[in-house]
C-alpha cells in the first residue's frame, strides 16, 4: 500500500513540475568562447517575473552555467582647455623661473587635471618644479616632471596629482643653457565618465480598443514581466488630452498642427513598470470630445541577455516556465562576468519557441495556482489514505 502511495505521490509531483516546461532553441556562431542570447517577449511572458526559472541546455541535456546581463557600460570623455598667459620670466639662485597666469578671468574656479606645453626648442630634458598660487604672491609646491623632447620622443604634458584650481602657476627649472621656452602653456581639465547603457528592444503588440465613460482603453496583450520602457500611439486625429498607465505614470500627449506647424508627443514613459498581467491597459481621457483614432502602438522595454559558453554550430536551448516556485541558479559565471563582458562575446538568436502546452501560449494559467491545486491534491490523497488504513487496523483488531 505504502509503495503505491509513494509512487502516486511521485507522479503527481512530477506532472505539477514539468506540465508546463516550454523551450526555445538557440543558434549559436562565431569564433568566441562565449555567447550572449538576447531574451523575446515570449519567454518573459512564460517565464518567472525574476527569470528564475531560466536553464540553458547543451544537446546532452546537460544544464550550461550562464548568467544573465542587462546592459553594458561607455566612457565618455571631456576635455577644457584654458589658456595661460606669460606674467614673468627670471633667473634666481642659478635657476630659471616662469611665471604664468590664467588668460581670461573666470567665474568660477579653474580646475586643472594636467598642463600641456608647446615649444620650438629641440633635443633637451629639464627637471620642472611646480608650484601654485591664488594671488601670485603666496606659492605652494605641487609636484615635480620632466618635459623633454629627444629624438622622436617627447614628453610635453605634466599630469597633475590631483586636480589642482590655482589660478597662477610658476615653472622652476634648475638652469636653461638650452634657453628653453615655450610657445604656449595651457591648463587642461579631462573628465572620464562611465556610464550604463540598457538593452532597449521595441515590439507592435496585439491590442483592442474599449470606449468606456468618456475615457480610451488601449488594452495591450504580450506584455507580462516586461520592464517597460515606454509606449508611443500612432494616430492621425488632433488632440491634446491626459494619458495614464498602471502604478501612476501619467502624461499629457498631443499631436498638433497649428499655422502650418506640426507638434506631437504621442509617447509616454513607463518607468520600468512591469506588468504583473496578461493585458496591459493604457488609459486616455477624452471628456467630452470624439476618441482619437489609433492606428497602431508601439512599445519599447529593457531586454537582458543570456551569457554562456558555447560553441559555434552546437545545439542549445532555453527552458523556461517549469516551475514558479524555482530559485534562480547559482554559477561560478557569476562571479567573473565584469572580465568576461570585457572581451568579445558572440550574438546568439532564438531561432524557434516550443510550447509544451497549447493553452499555456503564453501562460494563461498561474503556474503558482497549479502548483497549490496539486500539492492540496497530493495532501487530501495521503490523508484519505492513512485514515483508511488506520480504520483498516482498528477493525482487524
Amino acid at each position: 500500500m505504502w509503495k503505491r502511495i509513494i509512487s502516486i505521490t511521485f507522479l503527481l509531483c512530477l506532472f505539477s513540475t514539468t506540465a508546463f516546461a516550454h523551450t526555445a532553441t538557440v543558434q549559436t556562431g562565431g569564433e568566441s568562447k562565449y555567447k550572449a542570447v538576447r531574451l523575446t517577449p515570449e519567454i518573459y511572458n512564460a517565464a518567472n517575473s525574476d527569470l528564475s526559472d531560466l536553464l540553458i541546455k547543451d544537446s546532452k541535456g546537460e544544464n550550461v552555467p550562464y548568467f544573465i546581463n542587462s546592459g553594458f557600460h561607455t566612457d565618455r570623455e571631456g576635455r577644457e582647455t584654458y589658456p595661460m598667459e606669460l606674467i614673468n620670466s627670471y633667473t634666481k639662485d642659478n635657476s630659471f623661473y616662469f611665471d604664468y597666469k590664467l588668460a581670461a578671468a573666470m567665474e568660477r574656479d579653474t580646475v586643472a587635471t594636467s598642463i600641456e606645453v608647446a615649444t620650438d626648442s629641440m633635443n633637451f630634458a629639464k627637471a620642472v618644479d611646480v608650484y601654485g598660487s591664488y594671488d601670485n604672491l603666496n606659492w605652494d609646491f605641487v609636484q615635480n616632471d620632466k618635459l623633454y623632447i629627444i629624438d622622436d620622443k617627447s614628453k610635453l604634458i605634466i599630469e597633475l596629482n590631483k586636480p589642482q584650481k590655482y589660478t597662477y602657476y610658476r615653472f622652476k627649472l634648475s638652469n636653461n643653457l638650452e634657453k628653453l621656452s615655450f610657445n604656449a602653456v595651457n591648463l587642461i581639465y579631462s573628465t572620464k565618465v562611465s556610464e550604463k547603457n540598457y538593452f532597449i528592444e521595441s515590439l507592435i503588440p496585439t491590442f483592442h480598443i474599449e470606449e468606456k465613460d468618456k475615457t480610451t482603453l488601449i488594452k495591450i496583450d504580450g506584455l507580462k514581466n516586461l520592464r517597460l520602457y515606454d509606449v508611443t500611439i500612432d494616430t492621425d486625429s488632433m488632440f491634446k488630452r491626459i494619458v495614464s498607465a498602471p502604478l501612476g505614470s501619467e502624461k499629457e500627449i498631443y499631436n498638433l498642427s497649428l499655422n502650418g506647424i506640426s507638434y506631437n508627443d504621442t509617447t509616454l514613459p513607463l518607468d520600468r513598470q512591469i506588468s504583473q498581467d496578461e493585458t496591459y491597459v493604457i488609459t486616455i481621457v477624452n471628456n467630452d470630445d470624439k476618441p482619437i483614432n489609433i492606428k497602431g502602438v508601439t512599445v519599447c522595454y529593457y531586454a537582458d541577455e543570456m551569457v554562456f559558453e558555447g560553441k559555434a554550430g552546437e545545439s542549445y536551448t532555453i527552458d523556461f516556465g517549469a516551475d514558479a516556485t524555482k530559485t534562480a541558479p547559482v554559477y561560478d559565471i557569476e562571479r567573473y562576468k565584469d572580465e568576461i563582458l570585457k572581451g568579445k562575446i558572440d550574438e546568439a538568436a532564438i531561432s524557434a519557441i516550443s510550447y509544451d502546452s497549447e493553452k499555456e501560449k503564453p501562460s494563461e494559467v498561474d503556474s503558482k495556482v497549479i502548483f497549490n491545486i496539486v500539492v492540496i491534491g497530493i495532501a487530501v490523497l495521503l490523508g484519505g489514505l492513512i485514515l483508511f488504513h488506520l480504520r483498516r487496523n482498528k477493525n482487524s483488531i
